[in-house]
């Protein structure tokens, strides 16, 4: 989003709304973009004119807001795996890596948007490798030095867990 985008939200029926949630996540459900004028004035005068009742949509909404929090928790969604944590959480040995062999792990739970690379492919420090969508964000899973993927771990459209391993990669530094 650019400063002075609008949106805009419309009424759904449950089923709509589940298989949005189900689509969009895959890139499979279509945005409607359309070229308007912002008129500040006008903006305004709406804002005045709806006080009462945006006062009340922003209480239900807060509560909603809330509500997903504890969803995100109860999914394991909330946490965060720090390079620290993400590198104990499994001893490489555990996955049968090759000599020179690391695991290259997710750092947030969510859905795998996009997997960028297939076993093989070589690879340079700071390429992306996995995209992590989570929380209506996506996060990029770097690579940590120059190498090749070894094995990958995960599928687009599947769920993983923050230190999840994502894929194994032979450092070119050390083959």
């Amino acid at each position: 989003m650019r400063f002075f985008d609008q949106v805009r939200f419309f009424p759904v029926s449950e089923e709509e709304l589940l298989k949005i949630r189900e689509e969009f996540p895959l890139g499979r459900y279509p945005l409607r973009i359309e070229e308007t004028t912002f008129c500040l004035k006008d903006y305004n005068r709406f804002l005045a004119d709806n006080a009462a009742s945006i006062a009340t949509f922003k209480t239900q909404q807060q509560a909603s807001f809330e509500d997903e929090r504890e969803r995100w928790r109860a999914s394991g969604q909330a946490e965060y795996a720090s390079d620290l944590t993400v590198a104990e959480a499994a001893p490489d040995s555990e996955l049968d890596l090759p000599e020179n062999g690391r695991a290259v792990a997710s750092h947030v739970a969510g859905n795998v948007w996009k997997v960028e690379v297939a076993e093989g492919a070589e690879v340079k420090q700071g390429d992306a490798l996995v995209i992590v969508e989570s929380m209506k964000m996506e996060f990029a899973v770097l690579a940590p030095c120059d190498g090749r993927v070894h094995k990958v771990f995960c599928r687009e459209g599947g769920q993983v867990s923050a230190g999840q391993d994502l894929l194994a990669l032979v450092s070119e530094q050390q083959r």
